[in-house]
């Protein structure tokens, strides 16, 4: 299993990190297979979504915070608004591996979901290879 660690810089982002699954991916020389991506948290998640126009990714938080706003939760902490949007983005994703690159559309990236930073954040990676 490989971990990277993360710095978030504010409360919610959505950080690009295809480039870093595909520095690992050529490190550990895997062809064929499956990289799985998790993120160990509960107030952050992973997701795969477009790379290419950075108005989506405001987009995508902005819906986020229309459809779980902060609002005064039982939750002593203050972030059960981060809890539920980390539920709904999820904590894993699968990429298939073929000819030592990653599978995704033209358009796609990967990335993860801060829901309550800023903060030090890990994200695991696990490549599978195909037999």
């Amino acid at each position: 299993m490989i971990e990277l660690e993360l710095a978030t810089r504010q409360r919610e982002e959505m950080i690009n990190i295809t480039g870093m699954v595909r520095e690992e991916l050529k490190k550990h020389g895997v062809q064929d297979g499956i990289c799985y991506v998790f993120v160990p948290h509960t107030t952050a998640g992973v997701t795969i979504n477009e790379n290419a126009d950075s108005d989506v990714k405001r987009d995508i938080l902005s819906g986020f915070k229309a459809m779980v706003p902060d609002i005064p939760y039982r939750h002593v902490e203050g972030n059960s608004d981060a809890h539920i949007k980390a539920s709904l983005v999820g904590a894993c994703v699968s990429v298939f591996v073929e000819k030592g690159e990653l599978v995704l559309g033209t358009w796609q990236g990967i990335y993860f979901c801060e829901f309550d930073g800023p903060r030090r954040r890990k994200v695991y990676l696990k490549f599978i290879k195909a037999s």
